[in-house]
This record gives structure tokens, sequence and C-alpha cells, in this order.
């Protein structure tokens, strides 16, 4: 599966963005995709994932309620649908696949990434 994300910018606090990550590959239809994202000096951190039917969701605590993830699997692109935005939201954002049932909100548990896409959020 190959993952490439895109949307990001600028954008003030209270704004919306949303990002978009496209998969090539026979088996992105039936991967487990997640967005994670990175700020400076951070770790990685798990932001929302989506099942393969893109029924099933999860969502870090910190974006509940804000950031809606979603797929097409006939395009092969989910989205991450992002507002209210905060400055503590910027980071880079990246999309990741993997095709087993492990942990949703671990990077480890995913094989595939995509090249990350920025965000940032002005006070």
């Amino acid at each position: 599966v190959q993952l490439q994300a895109s949307g990001g910018g600028l954008v003030q606090a209270g704004g919306s963005l949303r990002l978009s990550c496209a998969g090539s590959g026979r088996t992105f239809s039936r991967a487990r995709m997640g967005w994670f994202r990175q700020a400076p000096g951070k770790e990685r951190e798990f932001v929302a994932a989506v099942g393969w039917s893109g029924v099933t969701t999860w969502y870090a605590d910190s974006v509940k309620g804000r950031f809606t993830i979603s797929r097409d699997n006939a395009r092969n692109t989910i989205y991450l649908q992002m507002n209210s935005l905060k400055p503590e939201d910027t980071a880079v954002y990246y999309c990741a696949a993997k095709t087993d049932s492990a942990k949703h909100n671990s990077p480890s548990s995913y094989a595939y990434w995509g090249q990350g896409t920025q965000v940032t959020v002005s006070s």
C-alpha cells in the first residue's frame, strides 16, 4: 500500500481543514487506516482510525467531537475533517495503513505510512 497525504495548511484558531490520504494497492479497501500527528520535539501520537468498511471509528480524546475520519474505498481515499482547530493541533499529520487487528492507536501497528502534511493553527 502506498499513501499520499494532502490538504494541510495554515489556518486560524477555530477554523477548519480537511486532510486527504490517497492510497494505491489492491489491499487498500481491506486495510485499517489511521491518522497520526507529530509536533516538534514530541512523539508521534494517535489522532483517529477507521475500520476497513468505514463503519467503526476511533478517536483520541483530544480531538473527539472536533475531528471526523472517513473513507471512500471506491476512491481509495481516507479523510480527516478537522473543525474548531486549536494552536495545539499544530503538527505534521501522517496517514497510515495496517492489514491486521493490532492496536489501532499504536504507531508500531502500522506498516505503511504517507509522507506527512503540515498543519499550522495560529492563535
